[in-house]
């Protein structure tokens, strides 16, 4: 994967079984409803639908996570979840993630990756519109569980 000079450190790779508890607490951590479950990640790991990503440098194991679903027959990839460490916020881990989900969507020959994030998360929608990523809809029929409206983001991959 080409690399901008921000995540050059930054290596991210296909989670393990042995991940389960860090992705499992990384989870816990960051999000307050809408979690993904220690079954669900478990399951996903092995899945042929599913590709979950984790992220280290300098010698830290784990600093961050992405889950990626493919759909059959669709030609988007959905880019499901994406976290990290508080620690690790800013040092182009987010990144690194998303750039690895869409090599990963293109090795699926998908054409697109598309996400949801909150209309408040305001660091995330900065992070993907300086990606490359778009602004398709607003999403507000309480798409979270805690009520909250979500926008629709994609981007073109080429």
């Amino acid at each position: 994967m080409t690399r901008s000079p921000a995540t050059a450190a930054v290596r991210v790779r296909r989670a393990e079984l042995s991940d389960l508890d860090d992705l499992v607490a990384l989870e816990e951590a960051t999000f307050d409803s809408d979690k993904i479950s220690r079954a669900q990640f478990r399951r996903h790991l092995d899945s042929d639908t599913a590709r979950v990503l984790v992220a280290s440098a300098n010698h830290r194991r784990f600093l961050g996570t992405a889950m990626v679903f493919f759909r059959k027959g669709s030609r988007a990839a959905r880019l499901y979840s994406i976290a990290s460490l508080p620690e690790a916020r800013g040092k182009g881990v987010g990144t690194a993630l998303i750039e690895a989900a869409e090599m990963a969507a293109q090795q699926r020959h998908c054409d697109a990756l598309r996400l949801e994030v909150r209309t408040d998360n305001d660091s995330a929608i900065r992070l993907y519109e300086r990606l490359g990523y778009r602004r398709v809809h607003p999403i507000k029929k309480a798409f979270y569980e805690d009520g909250s409206d979500a926008f629709v983001y994609e981007k073109t991959l080429t």
